[in-house]
């Protein structure tokens, strides 16, 4: 099964709404005060995870703003563009992990105020290049080609899971994201699961609590 939202939602509604959502947690005086503490993921700052939330406006702005697709580039849907990806099967401590969280908890130096700078920057930046993207989007750290559609679903994917992480760090209520936003983020959870760890288990987390396996085991990104 192919796991794509092309054609099946606009990618400016999705992106913009999750990125909408966070402004007030980013901008939060606990998440100032906290910045230097450790977050709710092991060894990153509650500044380094902030950076990582805003990092994902950056990154759309970034990738849409190449104006081209690389002929050599493979196409691939969202299960193919995670299985390209390194960090997802590696452990907490593998460098792919680790050099993520040392690269954030360094560029969190910038401060919380210019923080939220990037994000207003580059959330001003992003309907324009939404408007003026092709069909797809290359991605660069993968070497492959995703559906607009996906893209904008995978950006809002990673916004949506950090700022959970972000709030559950500083003791503040779990954002409500747009159902526009929820929708294909819970989807492609549900899906990378069953693919990671089996049908059988995330079938039963999902739809018979009575038959659950242990929860624990079954996060799409370990």
């Amino acid at each position: 099964m192919t796991l794509t939202f092309r054609g099946a939602l606009a990618p400016d509604e999705v992106l913009l709404a999750a990125l909408d959502t966070i402004p007030g947690l980013v901008g939060s005086a606990r998440v100032a005060e906290r910045w230097a503490d450790e977050s709710a993921l092991p060894g990153m700052t509650v500044g380094g995870l902030t950076r990582h939330l805003v990092s994902q406006a950056e990154t759309a702005v970034e990738f849409l703003g190449f104006g081209g697709v690389p002929p050599h580039a493979v196409q691939v849907d969202l299960t193919g563009l995670y299985a390209r990806t390194d960090w997802l099967l590696a452990g907490r401590d593998a460098p792919e992990n680790t050099s993520i969280r040392d690269e954030f908890n360094a560029m969190a130096a910038i401060g919380p105020d210019a923080c939220r700078e990037v994000l207003a920057q580059t959330r001003a930046a992003l309907p324009s290049l939404l408007a003026g993207a092709g069909p797809a989007v290359y991605v660069p750290w993968q070497d492959c080609v995703l559906a607009t559609a996906d893209f904008a679903v995978c950006r809002a994917l990673e916004v949506v899971v950090h700022a959970d992480d972000l709030a559950a760090s500083v003791d503040l209520p779990a954002l409500e994201f747009p159902t526009v936003v929820v929708d294909p983020v819970v989807a492609t959870l549900a899906v990378l699961g069953a693919r990671r760890h089996g049908t059988t288990g995330m079938l039963r987390a999902l739809a018979r609590s009575e038959r659950a396996l242990a929860t624990d085991g079954l996060s799409a990104f370990g």
